[in-house]
């Protein structure tokens, strides 16, 4: 019998009565949560003209977001970050083929990395708060994160690559933002539909 309700999807994720305390749960899904951006991240689609590729990894990101809560889902871009930081094979791999290391973790799309955890605890405040329930509020959230993503790629794209952010012509948006925008569009739409089907199974079972 439950004591408490739950508040965001991985409180539904059931562990051994043995390791089952906070800080190992904790530890745990920050830890896989990490691991499926990186998993994300190996869908890479380079387009020639930018260093930024296109990948998988927004949509880990406002996966994770959603499912985890503000603090788990920040923690778990942290960690992502820190890991392919250290050579870990764990980013989207850059026009050479190298997939981390700090040079990669440090250059012109450091900014995306920053944004991944400013928007996955975006999207995971507004699943504390429950607004995850409905495919509306919740596609909300993810727009919002995604938007959050864009400021800072595009901000450090301008810094690192000494160009204007939106002056027209070849700027950081044009670089960073605008190739994107169709794709993150379909990753957003598909990744706001998660929380609110999981709920959806939940509340549908017999108690």
């Amino acid at each position: 019998m439950e004591t408490t309700a739950p508040i965001v999807l991985s409180d539904l994720v059931s562990f051994p009565r043995t390791v089952n305390r906070a800080w190992v749960r904790d530890a745990v899904l920050v830890l896989s949560a990490a691991l499926f951006t990186a998993l994300c991240a190996q869908i890479t689609i380079h387009l020639g003209f930018t260093p930024v590729p296109l990948t998988g990894q927004t949509f880990a990101v406002l996966s994770v977001g959603g499912i985890l809560g503000t603090r788990r889902a920040m923690a778990s871009q942290v960690v992502y970050w820190a890991l392919g930081a250290t050579g870990l094979p764990f980013y989207a791999a850059n026009q050479d083929g190298i997939r981390g290391g700090w040079k990669l973790a440090t250059g012109s799309t450091f900014g995306y990395f920053v944004g991944f955890v400013v928007a996955a605890g975006v999207v995971g405040w507004f699943a504390d708060r429950r607004n995850d329930r409905n495919y509306v509020s919740s596609l909300s959230a993810m727009f919002l994160a995604s938007g959050i993503i864009y400021a800072f790629g595009a901000l450090w794209l301008a810094h690192s690559l000494n160009i204007s952010v939106a002056a027209g012509g070849k700027d950081a948006l044009y670089y960073g933002v605008t190739p994107f925008l169709v794709g993150d569009f379909l990753k957003a739409v598909i990744a706001a539909a998660i929380a609110p089907l999981g709920w959806a199974s939940y509340y549908a079972k017999p108690r």
